[in-house]
């Protein structure tokens, strides 16, 4: 019998390859992605104290669109980039979590970068 490889833990050694490489600092912490079939997340982090400065997800009160598709992922990097701005964060490191970049992923990354992060 054939066995399916497990799509969400090759993703994970992906993340951990990707980390062991880039880290957030105070000066430029780090974009972190993660995205779910019907939601997107992104948080941004100084993995030098290990604190979440930003966070912003599709899921939240007042949203008012899809998470799972292109236009919410975009939004949600424009969220992100918003709230950076009002704590005074304007470059970060893009880590896109083992993910592959493309559609949502990219979209979260320019929504991002059309609110005036810089990576």
């Amino acid at each position: 019998m054939v066995s399916k490889p497990n799509s969400n833990k090759a993703r994970i050694k992906r993340h951990i390859r990707v980390r062991s490489k880039i880290s957030g600092t105070a000066e430029r912490p780090r974009l972190d992605v993660f995205r779910s079939n019907s939601n997107i997340y992104a948080q941004i982090i100084d993995d030098v104290k290990g604190v979440t400065l930003v966070a912003a997800a599709s899921n939240e009160k007042d949203f008012g669109a899809n998470g799972g598709n292109k236009e919410g992922a975009r939004k949600v990097g424009q969220l992100i980039a918003k709230r950076a701005a009002e704590k005074g964060i304007t470059e970060v490191v893009f880590d896109r979590g083992g993910y592959i970049y493309h559609g949502r992923v990219m979209e979260l990354a320019e929504g991002a970068r059309e609110g005036g992060l810089k990576f």
